[in-house]
């Protein structure tokens, strides 16, 4: 009986121990999935984009690669510490410059030959009677010599100069650029490797908004680098105030200026009488009337008095 006991309690325990086991087996190979499942993704997106050779999918592939590139500057290229890591400066220069001269027309010539001598030319013009405006575009490495030569025109009542900086848009324009060009770049490869139809136009579609940025921000760069390799003057030269001359009046304009005098008093005089005819004429009458009726004939007012008195 011992024996069986025996043989019992070492089955019992067998099975304990086989039981934990594959318990200890079935939780290791839950944990396994479980880390594959969580793992299986990242490691196909590693496998899809390790090397030249993967396969574009989606744009959003795309966007999540360079969404932010296309707002930062270019490796190399210059940013917002352009101004402090050594690059020149850029600055946009203008000038108003208002002159009193013996004859404009005269001084226009002359004005001519400067603008020859130093490659300047003029941007718009306009003429009147006695005054010449003209916006002149100058180099900006010979703006200061030629705005002290034109002072020489004549004399100067009026002079302001401005100088303001750019370099900061200046080279965010440039960095912008360039980035917008190599992310064109990028999406023209992926272009060649799209899938189907609909990743093929919608590549096309980004490239076609990256050509129309591409331009946009073109345009605004040249612009900005025109105004500040040519600097800008608004010249204004106005000639002498024309005399007026003077001279004693002579007789007939002495009498003419008396009857003027006359004919504004009879004016006046003719303008009264009417006023009274109009005015007058029924004040007065109407005076007259309300007295013949309180103390006249008829005597309203002495009525009333007399019965306030007690009279008959």
């Amino acid at each position: 009986m011992t024996h069986d006991f025996l043989s019992l309690f070492t089955v019992r325990k067998v099975h304990v121990q086989y039981f934990k086991g594959t318990r200890m087996k079935n939780a290791a190979c839950i944990l396994a999935a479980a880390a594959l499942v969580l793992f299986a993704p990242g490691c196909g997106r590693s496998q899809n984009y390790a090397g030249e050779d993967y396969a574009y999918s989606s744009m959003d592939r795309a966007a999540a690669l360079y969404g932010d590139a296309e707002f930062s500057p270019a490796p190399g290229a210059p940013g917002e510490g352009a101004a402090d890591s050594g690059a020149p400066r850029k600055l946009i220069m203008r000038a108003d410059l208002r002159m009193r001269v013996e004859d404009p027309a005269a001084s226009g010539e002359s004005l001519r030959a400067l603008m020859e001598k130093y490659g300047a030319y003029p941007e718009s013009s306009t003429a009147r009677e006695n005054v010449r405006n003209y916006t002149i575009r100058v180099p900006r490495e010979k703006y200061g010599a030629m705005l002290a030569e034109l002072e020489g025109l004549g004399r100067v009542f009026y002079k302001s100069e401005n100088a303001e900086d750019v370099t900061v848009r200046f080279y965010d324009l440039q960095g912008r650029l360039e980035t917008k060009r190599r992310i064109l770049e990028t999406y023209r490869g992926y272009l060649a490797k799209a899938a189907n139809i609909e990743e093929i136009l919608s590549v096309e579609a980004r490239i076609a908004d990256l050509e129309n940025e591409i331009d946009g921000t073109g345009r605004e760069l040249r612009a900005l680098a025109g105004l500040i390799d040519y600097s800008t003057v608004e010249l204004s030269l106005t000639g002498p105030a024309a005399a007026v001359p003077r001279s004693a009046p002579s007789l007939g304009e002495q009498a003419g200026k008396l009857f003027g005098l006359f004919g504004q008093f009879a004016s006046a005089l003719l303008l009264v009488i009417i006023g009274f005819v109009i005015f007058g004429i029924p004040v007065i009458l109407l005076a007259v009337l309300l007295f013949w009726l309180s103390f006249g004939r008829v005597g309203l007012i002495k009525k009333l008095l007399r019965l306030a008195a007690g009279k008959k």
